[in-house]
C-alpha cells in the first residue's frame, strides 16, 4: 500500500470513490489499484447479473473487504443513480453497452447511462472527477496519412452510425454528451481512451489482427502494430486519470511501450497457445475487400450486413502507430508489466483456457 501520496491527489484517503463496471475485465483491476494505493472507500457499483468471482478474488488479494461496498443498482434508473452517487468525490465510468448488438441498446446503455449518472452526481453537488473510460475505437484514421501516429490530436468519428460497431457508435456519443457536459455545465470530467486490453480473465485474438469468419482465419493487420495495454497498466493510467490535479478536460490514450506487430502478435500466439491455419491478406487487397463488400451491403439494401467497411479498414487495419507521450507527461504513468512479460502471461492464460 502507498501512503503519504494523498496531497498529491485531488482527493485523500478517506473520501468515496465510485467505480461502475467494476466487476468487468478492467473494472476489477481498477478497484485493485485503488486499494494498493490505500483508499479506504471504494462503492463498486455491480449488475444483478454480475460473475463477481473476479472482483471479489482481487479484492481479498488486497485485503480490501473492509474498504470496498459492493453495491446493486441500473444506471438507467435516476433513483438508482442518486443513491449510488450520494456523497462520491470521484467516479471511474466504466459501465457501458459493450456486449450491445443494436445502436439503440448501445447508446441506452453508454450514453443514457452516463447522462443519468451526471445529473445525479450534479445533484448532490460533491463530485471532483468523473473519468470516462472511452476506447479507441472512436476514431476514425481515415484522413490520416498511413504510417503516422495516432495520438489525442486525431479526429474521432463524425458519423458513427456508418461504422458497423454499435459499440463505436455507442462510445462516440457517450464522449460528446460528457464534453458537453462540461462545456455547458462545468462538470469535471476527464476521458482515457484504451487500445486493445489483455491479460488473465479475457481469452481472445484482437480483432485488429484479424478476423475467423470464413471457416480459416484472415490476417489483416500485417506489419501494423497494436495498440496493445496489459490490464494492470491500463488499470494504473485511468486511476492516476482520476487522482492527478488540473487534468478537467484532457483526454488520455492508454498504449504500451514496445508494441508487438500484429504479425509478430499471430506468431507467438500461434507457437505459445495453439496452432491454426492463418491466410495474410495484403492491405491492396484486404482494402479493396472491404470496398466491395461495403458496395454488396447497400446492394442489397442492409440483407448482407456492413461488416467490413472502409471505415472498418481505416479504423482497424491501416498501418498507424501509437503514442503514450501525453498521460506519461501528465500523470506520471509508465507501464511497470513490459509487453514481453505481458504476452508471456497473457499466452499462458489463453493456453489454459482453452484444456479447461
Amino acid at each position: 500500500m502507498e501512503t503519504g501520496l494523498s496531497k498529491n491527489f485531488i482527493i485523500n484517503y478517506d473520501e468515496p470513490i465510485l467505480v461502475t463496471g467494476s466487476a468487468g475485465f478492467i473494472g476489477r483491476y481498477v478497484v485493485g489499484q485503488l486499494l494498493k494505493k490505500g483508499f479506504n472507500k471504494i462503492r463498486c457499483l455491480v449488475r444483478e447479473t454480475s460473475n463477481l468471482e473476479g472482483l471479489e478474488k482481487i479484492i481479498d488479494l488486497e485485503g480490501g473487504r473492509s474498504k470496498c461496498e459492493l453495491i446493486q443498482g441500473n444506471l438507467l434508473l435516476p433513483d438508482d443513480c442518486r443513491n449510488i452517487t450520494e456523497g462520491i468525490k470521484l467516479i471511474y465510468h466504466l459501465a457501458a453497452g459493450t456486449g450491445s448488438k443494436s445502436f439503440s441498446e448501445a447508446y441506452l446503455n453508454s450514453v443514457v447511462a452516463t447522462k443519468n449518472l451526471m445529473e445525479a452526481s450534479l445533484e448532490h453537488g460533491a463530485l471532483k472527477r468523473l473519468v470516462n473510460v472511452s476506447s479507441f475505437a472512436v476514431y476514425t484514421n481515415m484522413k490520416k496519412k498511413t504510417g503516422r501516429n495516432l495520438d489525442e490530436t486525431c479526429p474521432v468519428e463524425t458519423s458513427p452510425e456508418t461504422r458497423a460497431e454499435a459499440y463505436c457508435y455507442g462510445k462516440v456519443r457517450q464522449d460528446e454528451l460528457v464534453i458537453a457536459y462540461g462545456r455547458e455545465k462545468g462538470f469535471p470530467y476527464v476521458i482515457v481512451r484504451p487500445g486493445s486490453v489483455y491479460g488473465p480473465g479475457k481469452a481472445f485474438i484482437p480483432g485488429r489482427v484479424g478476423v475467423d469468419t470464413f471457416g480459416f482465419f484472415l490476417h489483416l493487420g500485417g506489419s501494423t502494430p497494436l495498440p496493445l495495454t496489459y490490464v494492470e497498466n491500463c488499470a494504473e493510467a485511468i486511476v492516476l486519470a482520476g487522482l492527478v490535479p488540473c487534468l478537467e478536460g484532457e483526454v488520455f490514450n492508454i498504449v504500451d511501450d514496445d508494441l508487438p506487430s500484429s504479425r509478430e502478435f499471430l506468431r507467438l500466439y500461434k507457437r505459445m497457445v495453439r496452432k491454426f491455419r492463418s491466410v495474410y491478406i495484403p492491405k491492396i487487397l484486404s482494402y479493396s475487400f472491404c470496398f466491395f463488400w461495403e458496395k454488396f451491403s447497400r446492394w442489397s439494401r442492409g440483407q448482407v450486413p456492413p461488416v467490413f467497411t472502409r471505415r472498418e479498414w481505416h479504423a482497424y487495419w491501416k498501418k498507424t502507430y501509437y503514442a503514450n507521450g501525453k498521460i506519461k507527461k501528465m500523470t506520471g504513468w509508465k507501464p511497470d508489466i513490459k509487453t514481453e512479460d505481458g504476452l508471456r502471461t497473457f499466452f499462458e492464460y489463453c493456453r489454459q483456457s482453452i484444456k479447461i
